[in-house]
C-alpha cells in the first residue's frame, strides 16, 4: 500500500536557492526595463499590469489546472474598490490597493465554497455566471456608485515619492509589484504546497485517498489566486485613474486564458513571456490594422496550435535536443 505523500514524488521538490531567485528577479527586470525603452512607456505599464494579472490565473490554471472563466471578477472588484475608497474614503494609494485586496479576498473565500463544489467544465462556467453578475452590477445594478457605462474617474493622491501621474514612477513602482508577485509564486510552487496542488492537478482522487484534504488545497489556491488577480485590479485604477465597466466584463478572460496558452501553462516565466507577447501583439495590429480582432484571432490559433506547450515548452524542447545532439556527438 502506499504510504501518504509517496504520489507526491512525482513532482520533487526545487531546493529553494537563493542566487538563482536572485537572478530571475534580475532578469525579469532588466527584461522590463530594456523593453520600456523600445516601446511606449504606457504599454510598458499596461503589460507589468496585464502580467501579474496572468501569473495570478497560471496558479489556478496551470499550476492546479482548473480553468475558470470568471477570473477578471476579481480584477474589476479589486478596480473598483480601489476607486471608491480614493473617490469618498482616502486619496491615499497604499489604503486603497489594501481596501481592493481585501475585498477581492473576502469575495474569493465566499464564492470559493460555492465554485469549489464542482469541477471541469461546470467550474468554469459557474465562474463566468459569477462573473456575469459582477459586470451587470457595475454596469446598472450599483449604478448609484459605479455610474455605470460613464465610468468612475479616480483622483489619485501622491505619497512621497510616489506620483502615478509621473510616468517612469509609476512604471518603477509596478514592476517592483511584479517581482514580488513572481517572487511569492516562485516560492510558493517549489514548496510542498506548490507539489501537492500539481499532484491534484494530475491526480485528485489519488491525493485525497493518501489522506489530503484537498479541498482545503483547492480552496487556498483559489483564494490566493483570486486575491492576487484583485492586486492588479487596484494598480490599474491608480494609473489610469479611471474605470468603467469594461474592466470586469467577461470577455477579459479570453485574453488571460491566451496568454497563459501563448506563454506555457505551468510555468511563471511562461506566464509574463505570454502576457507580454500578447500585449504585443494586440497593441500592434490595434495601431496598425483597422480589423485588427480578426487577424488577432487567427494568429492566436495558429500559435496554440503549432505551439502546444507555449514557449516556455518549445523552448525547453530546443534545449533538450540541442543537449541530446551534443552528447551524441561527444
Amino acid at each position: 500500500m502506499e504510504k501518504k505523500g509517496q504520489i507526491l514524488d512525482t513532482f520533487p521538490v526545487a531546493p529553494f536557492r537563493k542566487g538563482t531567485l536572485a537572478r530571475d528577479i534580475v532578469v525579469i527586470a532588466a527584461s522590463f526595463t530594456f523593453m520600456a525603452l523600445f516601446i511606449p512607456l504606457h504599454w510598458a505599464i499596461d503589460f507589468t499590469i496585464f502580467c501579474i494579472l496572468v501569473l495570478s490565473f497560471d496558479l489556478l490554471y496551470g499550476f492546479m489546472g482548473r480553468l475558470s472563466f470568471g477570473h477578471v471578477l476579481y480584477y474589476g472588484t479589486g478596480a473598483y474598490v480601489a476607486s471608491l475608497m480614493l473617490l469618498h474614503v482616502s486619496r491615499n494609494p497604499f489604503l486603497a490597493i489594501a481596501a481592493g485586496v481585501v475585498v477581492g479576498a473576502v469575495l474569493a473565500i465566499l464564492l470559493g465554497f460555492v465554485v469549489l463544489q464542482t469541477d471541469g467544465a461546470p467550474f468554469a462556467l459557474i465562474n463566468l455566471a459569477f462573473n456575469q453578475i459582477g459586470f451587470w452590477l457595475a454596469a446598472s445594478g450599483l449604478q448609484q456608485y459605479t455610474k455605470g457605462e460613464d465610468g468612475l474617474n479616480t483622483p489619485v493622491g501622491k505619497v512621497g515619492f510616489l506620483d502615478f501621474a509621473n510616468q517612469p514612477i509609476a512604471f518603477a513602482f509596478l514592476l517592483i509589484c511584479l517581482l514580488l508577485v513572481f517572487l511569492l509564486l516562485r516560492i510558493f510552487t517549489l514548496s510542498p504546497y506548490g507539489v501537492t496542488i500539481r499532484s491534484i492537478k494530475e491526480n485528485d482522487d489519488r491525493v485525497k485517498f493518501l489522506g489530503y484534504n484537498i479541498f482545503t488545497y483547492k480552496w487556498l489556491t483559489f483564494v490566493l489566486s483570486s486575491t492576487l488577480a484583485a492586486f492588479p485590479g487596484t494598480l490599474f485604477a491608480l494609473f489610469y485613474g479611471f474605470v468603467a465597466p469594461t474592466i470586469i466584463s467577461p470577455f477579459g478572460n479570453v485574453e488571460v486564458i491566451f496568454a497563459v496558452l501563448i506563454g506555457g501553462a505551468g510555468n511563471l516565466y511562461g506566464a509574463i513571456a505570454g502576457g507580454v507577447v500578447y500585449k504585443l501583439m494586440s497593441n500592434y495590429l490595434a495601431t496598425n490594422i483597422t480589423r485588427w480582432e480578426m487577424l488577432l484571432g487567427i494568429l492566436l490559433l495558429i500559435w496554440v496550435f503549432k505551439f502546444r506547450r507555449g514557449l516556455t515548452g518549445y523552448a525547453s524542447e530546443m534545449i533538450l535536443r540541442l543537449k541530446r545532439k551534443q552528447a551524441a556527438e561527444v
